[in-house]
């Protein structure tokens, strides 16, 4: 008879989110925000018009989704994660022309977004709906 001795590993990846052995999301975070980072660079390097609503539009398709992807098992209450998580649109929309002289505050509001908070939130409510009136 052969015993199969089972590997010990520090994270595993489950459906596109890496959870530690602790189940904190920092693994997680930290692999989103670089991924985030590199698709928002894209997006400022392949754009020839510097349109901010062009590039913002961009930005919603291919950036945003990786934040709210599976955001209720990662969300983090920790604000260095809060705040890595932020610094991509922070960036992003501080490089965008005319932009830079606003506050990140400023910044949402003349392009109209909501905030990460608000957006969270948000998220967290549908799938609080969905549990109590859908299960």
């Amino acid at each position: 008879m052969f015993a199969h001795v089972t590997p010990v590993v520090n994270q595993v990846r489950d459906l596109g989110v890496i959870v530690n052995h602790d189940l904190r999301p920092v693994t997680h975070i930290n692999a989103m925000v670089a991924k985030e980072h590199q698709r928002a660079n894209a997006i400022h390097r392949a754009f020839v018009s510097r349109d901010p609503s062009l590039l913002v539009r961009a930005f919603l398709v291919y950036v945003r989704p990786l934040v709210e992807y599976n955001s209720i098992i990662w969300s983090s209450h920790l604000s260095q994660d809060i705040e890595a998580v932020k610094s991509v649109q922070r960036r992003f929309t501080g490089r965008l022309p005319g932009f830079k002289k606003f506050s990140y505050t400023e910044r949402f509001k003349r392009l109209n977004l909501p905030r990460l908070e608000l957006r969270r939130l948000h998220c967290d409510l549908l799938w609080c709906y969905k549990i109590v009136w859908l299960c």
